[in-house]
């Protein structure tokens, strides 16, 4: 599979193990009200009732709009915070940057989503290729992101990068995992900016 980071690329200033960083559970949102409430109108406008959905590296808070949901999947890195998302049907702790396979079967989810983690990814191609790989035929892919991360642990390529090249990065992992980019979302509801790349 093509490798889209390079060695260098995919380091981080703490090169210590993802689930000892993620360890405490932090109620919290990592962007602002404008941000989220842009990223529920983006979901509502591509999913629809009856949908079944994966919302990888979640949180406590999915963000999804108010609607009838066949299966809510969750995936994350700790497991107090993915036990009081109500959202989710079912979650499971998972880290990618160690192990990149799902134990998810091909074509089970209409959408999957990826807000505000994509920067954490070391194995970015491997991840996306999973992501294609249990997505419906139809199905669409949502990675939303703004400027805000935990440097510590945001790998050296997208530290680096501004806006515009985080955007190039997602196409790229996209690309890499076999999906197509069919739009690019920009906007700054309030302090946040927004961006959203959907892909199918």
């Amino acid at each position: 599979m093509q490798s889209v980071l390079s060695e260098r690329d995919r380091t981080k200033v703490d090169s210590g193990a993802d689930g000892s960083f993620y360890d405490t559970p932090r109620f919290v949102t990592h962007a602002d009200d404008g941000f989220l409430h842009r990223l529920t109108d983006t979901y509502g406008s591509v999913l629809a009732d009856g949908d079944r959905v994966f919302d990888a590296m979640s949180s406590w808070v999915s963000h999804l709009p108010d609607q009838e949901y066949e299966r809510v999947v969750g995936h994350g890195l700790n497991e107090a915070e993915l036990a009081a998302n109500e959202t989710l049907d079912e979650w499971f702790v998972q880290d990618f940057n160690g192990d990149q396979r799902l134990a998810l079967d091909d074509g089970e989810f209409d959408a999957v989503l990826c807000a505000l983690s994509v920067q954490y990814l070391q194995y970015p191609a491997a991840v996306f290729a999973e992501f294609e790989r249990v997505l419906a035929p139809d199905g669409v892919l949502v990675v939303s992101f703004s400027s805000r991360m935990f440097p510590t642990k945001a790998v050296r390529a997208w530290r680096l990068a501004g806006m515009d090249e985080r955007i190039e990065l997602v196409t790229t992992y996209c690309e890499a995992g076999g999906l197509s980019v069919q739009e690019v979302l920009r906007d700054r509801p309030e302090r946040d900016p927004f961006v959203a790349v959907l892909a199918g």
